[in-house]
């Protein structure tokens, strides 16, 4: 189809612009996109312009959010970070890769990319190219699970089973932890279990602190995971948690926290709350010098090749790239059946 991206004018306005392919410079290989997946966190952040960085410049020396002081450079071009493709072209210099190897990394919804070499990684063998869509979304739910420090027999809640969601209750089970998912969609719940969660928990039903405090004798969770984004479903999380226990904030919060009183359960009970981000140097601070977003990442795949994780199930939407204005607006309805969505080039 040529060299195409994804281009976002403004607030929901999206298309696929052609463009001209980059020189192949040394070092570089040249990779022609396979699938690219769709981020429900933070692209749709983006396509609803209601992301930070649209109304605030980022600061990278002071580390803090500023006042804009030109407008959204928009168009964006080439947004995304779920991607696998094929090498059709190598520098001469370079000898760890080769065309025809399939290759997995983050490029953005575009048909064709030049990297360096070192910026995609090969794809287990035997294993389906699609699965490689999950590196990025499973690389920040390990890295939730490695900030919530998490212990074999602990009782583990993890609040909001979207992608990110199911794969940090995978990952949960698998460390060990007695993993209490919750979510109010019934089939999101349902994949929950079927990954090894012990409970589930509707919340258009029930409590999830109830839920958690009754299967722990009244002690509540050691740990929470919110990954949902929601200040409800933080709040809720707080509440559920035991006292001096963890709660890592992993969603991506927009808008003011009207529903997060910090004044009640989280001050009480003296709960430790932490942030996980998957672009930091490190998933915990205690665990610089043996973890890096890189070990990270490679470490989920690694699970999904040994067939401890499969995440195949979650692809609920395969779509041709042409329509990727369609697969937007899918995710922005936020239905329940829809889970991964990827476009194919």
């Amino acid at each position: 189809m040529g060299n195409w991206v994804v281009s976002l004018a403004g607030p929901r306005r999206i298309s696929l612009e052609p463009c001209p392919p980059d020189p192949l410079g040394p070092g570089q290989v040249r990779v022609r996109t396979c699938y690219s997946g769709i981020s429900a966190g933070t692209e749709l952040t983006l396509y609803r312009g209601s992301n930070p960085r649209l109304s605030k410049d980022w600061d990278d020396t002071a580390r803090m959010f500023v006042p804009r002081q030109t407008p959204v450079p928009y168009p964006l071009i080439g947004f995304g970070y779920e991607e696998v493709g094929e090498i059709v072209e190598v520098a001469p210099e370079v000898t760890d890769r080769q065309p025809g190897q399939l290759v997995w990394g983050i490029w953005g919804h575009r048909a064709e990319a030049v990297l360096a070499a070192d910026a995609v990684r090969p794809l287990p063998t035997g294993l389906d190219p699609l699965a490689a869509v999950f590196a990025r979304p499973g690389a920040i739910a390990l890295t939730a699970v490695l900030a919530g420090d998490l212990h074999l027999g602990d009782w583990v809640g993890v609040f909001g089973q979207g992608v990110i969601g199911l794969l940090a209750t995978r990952l949960a089970v698998l460390s060990g932890a007695r993993v209490v998912a919750v979510d109010r969609m019934p089939d999101r719940l349902a994949h929950a279990a079927r990954y090894g969660a012990r409970t589930t928990v509707d919340v258009a039903v029930e409590s999830a602190a109830a839920v958690l405090r009754r299967a722990t004798g009244g002690r509540g969770a050691d740990v929470c995971l919110e990954l949902s984004g929601a200040y409800p479903a933080l709040h809720e999380a707080i509440r559920s948690t035991a006292h001096a226990g963890r709660v890592v904030a992993a969603g991506f919060y927009q808008g003011q926290a009207d529903a997060l009183g910090l004044g009640e359960e989280f001050h009480h009970n003296r709960i430790q709350l932490v942030a996980a981000q998957v672009s930091g140097p490190t998933p915990a601070p205690s665990m610089a010098g043996r973890w890096t977003g890189d070990r990270v990442a490679q470490t989920f795949m690694d699970l999904v090749a040994e067939h401890s994780l499969d995440p195949m199930p979650l692809v609920s939407h395969i779509v041709d790239a042409s329509a990727v204005a369609d697969a937007l607006a899918l995710l922005d309805r936020g239905a329940g059946d829809v889970l991964q969505v990827v476009l194919r080039f």
